[in-house]
C-alpha cells in the first residue's frame, strides 16, 4: 500500500523588530512573504505577536491563525505538541518578543525538539541586539561570551562582575550582559563602582530605534557621563 503520509513542514525562526519601528525598515521582505504563508505560530505573547503579524501583513486573516504560547509558564510536557503541525506537513513559525528567536528566549527549547523529530529548521535574517551591539562596540568580535543576566543580590553581583572581568582580561574576551530594563541604571552604576577604571565598557541601548545610543569608554570616563537607561532595552559589554 502506498504511503500517503505528508512530508514534514519546516520550522521558521522569524525575527521581529527591536521596538516600535516599521518592520520593513529593519526586516527583509522575505519575512513578509513567510508570514503570509504560515498560519501556525509559537510565540511568547499572543497579543503582541498578532499585532506584529497584522503590521507586517495587514490582509492576513487573524481568525485563521493558530497560536501556541511558549513562556515561563509553559509546561515542558506540552512543548512537543507545538510541532504537531510540522509532522502533518504544515510550516510553523517561531516569533520572539524582540529580535531573533532562540537567542536569549525560550525558542531554543522548541528548536532542540524539532531537531530530534527530524524537522528542518530555517533561521531568517533580522536584527539581533546582541550581535548589533557587539558590531558597534569596537570590542573583540572574534572571542566573546554572552552571559545573560547577572545576579540581583548586590554582593553576588559584584562577585560575578569581578569574575567576568578577570575572564575577559585573561582570555582577551568580550563579555556581554543584559538586564531587566527598569534596573539598567543600577547595573551601569554597579559596573562603574566595581570594574577597573581602565576596563572598557560599551553601553548599547534602543538599537535600531530613533533614540539609539551606543558608546564605548573606559570605565573611569563613565563616572562623569550621565545617560538615562531606565526602561530602555540595553546591552552591556566589557573588555578588560
Amino acid at each position: 500500500m502506498r504511503n500517503t503520509k505528508p512530508s514534514k513542514g519546516k520550522l521558521y525562526m522569524i525575527p521581529t523588530t527591536l521596538g516600535e519601528t516599521e518592520p520593513l525598515e529593519v526586516l527583509p521582505i522575505s519575512i513578509k512573504r513567510i508570514i503570509e504563508e504560515i498560519d501556525y505560530y509559537i510565540v511568547e505573547n499572543e497579543k503582541s505577536a498578532r499585532r506584529f503579524i497584522k503590521k507586517i501583513s495587514p490582509r492576513k486573516s487573524q481568525p485563521n491563525l493558530h497560536i501556541s504560547l511558549l513562556n515561563k509558564f509553559t509546561g515542558a510536557e506540552i512543548i512537543p505538541s507545538f510541532l504537531d503541525p510540522c509532522l502533518n506537513g504544515k510550516n510553523v513559525g517561531i516569533l520572539s518578543e524582540a529580535g531573533c528567536p532562540g537567542i536569549a528566549d525560550p525558542g531554543a527549547d522548541v528548536v532542540r525538539i524539532a531537531h530530534q523529530k527530524g524537522i528542518v529548521i530555517v533561521p531568517l535574517a533580522g536584527p539581533s541586539s546582541i550581535i548589533m551591539a557587539l558590531m558597534a562596540s569596537g570590542l573583540n568580535g572574534q572571542n566573546f561570551a554572552f552571559n545573560g543576566y547577572l545576579p540581583i543580590e548586590t554582593a553576588e553581583r559584584k562577585k560575578a562582575i569581578r569574575k567576568f572581568e578577570k575572564i575577559s582580561r585573561e582570555n582577551n574576551q568580550s563579555q556581554l550582559f543584559i538586564e531587566t530594563p527598569y534596573r539598567n541604571n543600577n547595573l551601569l552604576q554597579e559596573f562603574v563602582r566595581t570594574l577597573s577604571k581602565t576596563t572598557l565598557l560599551c553601553v548599547a541601548t534602543d538599537i535600531t530605534l530613533a533614540t539609539e545610543f551606543i558608546a564605548t569608554k573606559l570605565v573611569g570616563d563613565w563616572v562623569t557621563d550621565e545617560v538615562d537607561l531606565h526602561k530602555r532595552p540595553t546591552i552591556f559589554i566589557i573588555q578588560a
